[in-house]
């Protein structure tokens, strides 16, 4: 666990994981819009971005002037339909001069198409300036990776985006001296990797991924996702130890609670109808909550490497 620096933070680490004082910001805090940035000659990858917050993180980088917008999706029909949405009204040219906007895949359940990814990147892509990974997924029931056998919100949330994020060092060094400077990589995470209880590592197990991935044990999923987001922080912490911030500054971001996504799609019928009206009631629309996301890829330096932003600041993670 990382020792923190009282000095950095207006909050203690028990009073960010207050679930009240998380709800209280929620309906007050609102976002600041992102427009004093200029991204002219910068090339963006954003996973998950055919909808939700990843669609709208996308569409705040094409208003801030970006140069190549990667579109990382699994599903690559629907990434071209989200690339249309994405171009429409900006008068893109055809010749391949001007912002470009492509589809690449990238199935996050797929360890194969996560290495063919960073691959690409590191083949034709010219500079990587900003990576944004949020894609993940919320399940109902357990289910198991059928390539793995690992627990698939594990894989999906935790596992395949930190594979993904050490392939795409490499890449970062390889671009750095096309670049002005440093790159930046956010790790789309969430509030809740501090409210999770963790029983899977009570007693400590030999193995933390064979506790999670216990096909007898009974399972909350709801708290699975939270331990999910928990292990992306434990990562980050330890990852920003041994990489440079002047090859790449990396933090994780939360969008609050947001409505109208993909991220919560197994919810369906009439639970999953009241659901959503009673998450509108508190939450934001894509939007919003994609501000927080372009604010803490674009506007921060060094002093959030290794750190998460929540509600457009710097708090503690674990």
């Amino acid at each position: 666990m990382a020792t923190l620096n009282p000095s950095k933070f207006d909050v203690t680490p028990e009073q960010q994981a207050s679930i009240p004082r998380f709800m209280y910001q929620q309906l007050t805090f609102k976002p600041e819009a992102i427009t004093d940035i200029d991204l002219k000659g910068k090339t963006a990858i954003v996973t998950g971005s055919n909808t939700g917050v990843g669609f709208e993180t996308a569409r705040q980088l094409l208003d801030l002037g970006v140069s190549k917008l990667i579109l990382a999706v699994r599903n690559e029909e629907k990434g071209a339909a989200a690339k249309v949405k994405l171009s429409e009204g900006r008068g893109l040219p055809k010749d391949g001069t001007g912002t470009t906007i492509e589809v690449w895949k990238l199935d996050l359940s797929d360890y194969d198409t996560v290495v063919s990814f960073a691959a690409r990147a590191e083949k034709e892509l010219s500079t990587l300036d900003i990576a944004i990974l949020n894609a993940g997924v919320l399940s109902l029931s357990q289910s198991f990776n059928k390539n793995t056998g690992h627990d698939e919100v594990i894989q999906v949330n935790y596992l395949s985006t930190a594979l993904l994020t050490i392939l795409l060092l490499p890449v970062f060094k390889s671009k750095r001296a096309s670049q002005s400077g440093p790159s930046r990589m956010s790790i789309v995470s969430s509030e809740v990797a501090g409210w999770t209880n963790f029983k899977e590592s009570k007693p400590l197990p030999s193995s933390i991924l064979g506790a999670l991935d216990d096909k007898s044990a009974k399972v909350d999923m709801t708290d699975r996702m939270m331990v999910s987001k928990l292990l992306q922080h434990f990562f980050l912490v330890e990852l920003a130890k041994i990489v440079p911030a002047s090859l790449v500054q990396i933090n994780a971001v939360s969008p609050g609670t947001v409505y109208g996504t993909e991220f919560d799609r197994d919810r369906t019928g009439l639970s999953g109808a009241i659901f959503q009206v009673m998450k509108k009631r508190l939450a934001n629309p894509p939007p919003v909550g994609a501000r927080m996301i372009t604010d803490a890829a674009v506007r921060h330096g060094e002093d959030v490497h290794g750190e998460f932003l929540s509600f457009q600041k710097m708090v503690p993670s674990v």
